[in-house]
Formats: structure tokens, sequence, C-alpha cells
């Protein structure tokens, strides 16, 4: 890729970040467009479709959530690591309105730009929750496509202006679901999503 048409790429996506941000994933590409001060069919020549420019808005944290996945495996305790990397997937997601109805789509359609990069956090999530379940710390009748599930339901909640603020209550609640013995004000103490 030339040197310009590498900076036009990488501007349009931090300028999508901030207007998909605002508007969620239906935001105009218009929009993205003229706030990053290029035409349309810059914009298109870069991303073909919304899906594929909001894949590429995406996959840098899923990357980066898959690496953490790593990091929390040697890192911390099995529990608070499955914890911790579900906060952070919950929250980011939630900071994208409608991108968890693609996020969901997109896990069971191959053909979807989004399904390589959902499909990698959804397994980074799953070691979490089996290392968890082998230190039988974790439920056993739960699967990484549970997890994934839920992490989209909680952030789908903290979108909702009458669920937005429980969704710390909410994320307690099913932490302590899926983690034995422990009691949900043991992740009170976090930051709110």
């Amino acid at each position: 890729m030339r040197a310009d048409a590498k900076k036009n790429y990488e501007h349009i996506l931090a300028v999508a970040s901030v207007v998909v941000t605002e508007h969620g994933a239906d935001a105009s590409l218009r929009d993205i467009a003229r706030r990053a001060g290029v035409g349309l069919g810059t914009l298109y020549r870069h991303f073909p479709t919304r899906e594929a420019l909001l894949e590429a808005l995406l996959r840098a944290n899923f990357d980066e959530f898959t690496a953490k996945a790593r990091e929390l495996e040697t890192a911390n305790s099995p529990a608070d690591a499955l914890v911790s990397w579900l906060r952070d997937v919950v929250a980011f997601t939630g900071n994208y309105q409608g991108v968890v109805d693609m996020m969901m789509a997109a896990k069971e359609d191959p053909e979807s730009a989004l399904h390589a990069s959902c499909i990698t956090m959804r397994t980074a999530g799953t070691r979490l929750l089996a290392r968890a379940q082998a230190e039988g710390l974790a439920r056993t009748d739960m699967d990484g496509d549970d997890l994934f599930s839920l992490a989209a339901a909680l952030a789908w909640l903290s979108n909702q202006p009458s669920s937005a603020p429980r969704s710390e209550h909410l994320f307690s609640i099913i932490a302590s679901a899926i983690l034995t013995n422990r009691a949900n004000s043991d992740f009170r103490a976090q930051p709110s999503l």
C-alpha cells in the first residue's frame, strides 16, 4: 500500500472509531468520509462495505483481547483472568452500539468479514474459561459459545437506557453465576462498564 493510501486508511479508521462510538454501527458512511476529509469513493476503495469498515475497526481491538487472554492465562488466577477478560470485552463491545448484533450474526457466518475476528476472540475466551473450569473455579455446564453470548448480552444491556445504570450490578451477577464459590460482591470493586 502506498504511503498516502496507508495514511488515508488509518485516518478513516480513526475517524470511523469516533463516529461509530457516537452513532453506533449504523453511522453514516457519508458522514465518516466527510469528517475524514475524503470522498465517499476513497472510503469505498478502502472499505467496500459497512461490515468491512467495522471489521477493520474492530479487528485491532479483538486482536488485543486475544493477546490479553494469552497474558492472563499465565499472569492471573484462572477466575480473575476470566472475569478481567470478560469485563474488558463487554466494556469495549458496549462502546459501539449495534455491533453486538453484527458480532452474533458473524460468528455463524463464515462469509462475514467479522467472522474470523469473532471466532478468534471467542477462542481466547474459551481458553480462559477452560482453565478456570479445570481448576474447579468455573461451572462446567457452559462453553465458549455461552461465554461469547453472555458477553454480547451484557454489552447489549449496557447500551439500553433503562439497564445502563445497572450494568455493573448485572455484570456482577453474571460473573458470580459463571464462577463457583464466588459471591457477586467480589466483582463490585471493579471500574464501572
